[in-house]
């Protein structure tokens, strides 16, 4: 089978960032590859990834500021939004004229999900139903999509998107030992209201850990006022390759996620789980499923200071390796790969895939 993948052309693939769709998509293609697949992926100018076929995409500069948050799409006007449009279609054209047998489609873009490609493609969403436009156009496209957790697919159908494949999303093993980690929390991810970047970093601190933040940052202002002021106590890492990331993983007591959003899947937390590090997360979106809750890490209800505070001597207390195992068990790329290998193969076959899991 011959899988373009396209990403979303608001910023380039680059290994140092903490992007979970630009994650999936290189874990993908580079798993779809070794299976004896050929796989491209189409991504913005810029974009650098090693062991992976890329084919770059010039994009306009209106496009760059396009930062999708919750509730619409920071600084896209009228002319981003026609520079984004021909942007996507620059990109269609030229995957209609890569020989490819159907497109995996991972931009979280309404122009990319309005466009009619040239050949058989799969949409999967990545984010809640959060921007009114995506929303839009994915309840007006025939093409099937794809939620990557149950949490997701049910807020999908709330608002009246019907997935029909549940793709989960996975993560490598990176092969990390579960020796005794140092007294730090780690806060990974971008650094954005809705992470709860700052609320990790006051948790960390008020629990006598060093804080270590790692993520790129998303939005400037938050990070000024809200974060910087504390990085006088914290250490502010910035974007990290995803080796290197693991490696704080598995040398940290424990991840951060008091996240304030509905999140999609929690990417961040199954790679530290991996590397056998406890997660500490708010109750929201698919973090129950990510996260097993007494056994690789604690959840709490949001908002509940004293709660988080306890749950991270709870979290830190969990044996690594059991931490480990259960990610082992649930949260590893070889499902994903297979699951998307079943679902791009019926999707060029013409055959509209059923709801899963």
């Amino acid at each position: 089978m011959d899988v373009a993948f396209s990403a979303s052309l608001v910023s380039p693939i680059v290994e140092a960032e903490a992007n979970g769709p630009h994650a999936v998509i290189v874990d993908l293609a580079r798993g779809l590859a070794e299976r004896g697949h050929r796989t491209t992926v189409y991504a913005a100018a810029g974009s650098r990834v090693d062991g992976v076929e890329l084919v770059e995409i010039p994009v306009s500069d209106g496009a760059h500021l396009a930062r999708i948050r919750p509730g619409g799409v920071e600084g896209l006007g009228d002319r981003a939004t026609v520079d984004l449009h021909e942007d996507f279609a620059r990109m269609l054209d030229t995957i209609g004229r890569g020989g490819h047998d159907v497109l995996s489609q991972h931009a979280f873009d309404a122009p990319a999900l309005r466009i009619a490609a040239a050949l058989p493609v799969l949409h999967t969403l990545h984010l809640p139903p959060m921007v009114d436009a995506v929303v839009r156009a994915a309840r007006a496209t025939a093409a099937p999509l794809a939620a990557v957790s149950r949490a997701s697919r049910a807020d999908w159908w709330a608002a009246g998107v019907h997935p029909a494949w549940l793709l989960r999303n996975g993560v490598p093993d990176r092969g990390r030992g579960v020796g005794p980690p140092e007294p730090a929390a780690l806060v990974a991810g971008r650094v954005s209201p809705e992470k709860g970047t700052e609320a990790a970093i006051r948790a960390g601190l008020a629990a006598g850990l060093r804080v270590w933040v790692a993520g790129d940052v998303y939005e400037r202002d938050y990070f000024e006022a809200r974060v910087r002021p504390l990085l006088d106590r914290a250490e502010y890492l910035g974007p990290v390759p995803r080796p290197e990331l693991s490696a704080l993983m598995a040398r940290a007591a424990v991840l951060l996620m008091p996240v304030a959003w509905r999140e999609p899947f929690g990417l961040v937390a199954a790679e530290a789980q991996m590397a056998g590090c406890p997660v500490v997360a708010h109750r929201l979106g698919a973090l129950p499923e990510v996260v097993e809750d007494g056994v690789s890490g604690i959840l709490v209800e949001p908002g509940d200071a004293a709660a988080l505070a306890s749950a991270i001597d709870a979290a830190i207390s969990l044996p690594r390796a059991a931490v480990r195992a259960s990610a082992l068990r649930r949260l590893g790329v070889e499902p994903m790969i297979d699951a998307y290998e079943r679902a791009l193969t019926r999707v060029r076959d013409g055959v509209r895939g059923p709801v899963a899991g």
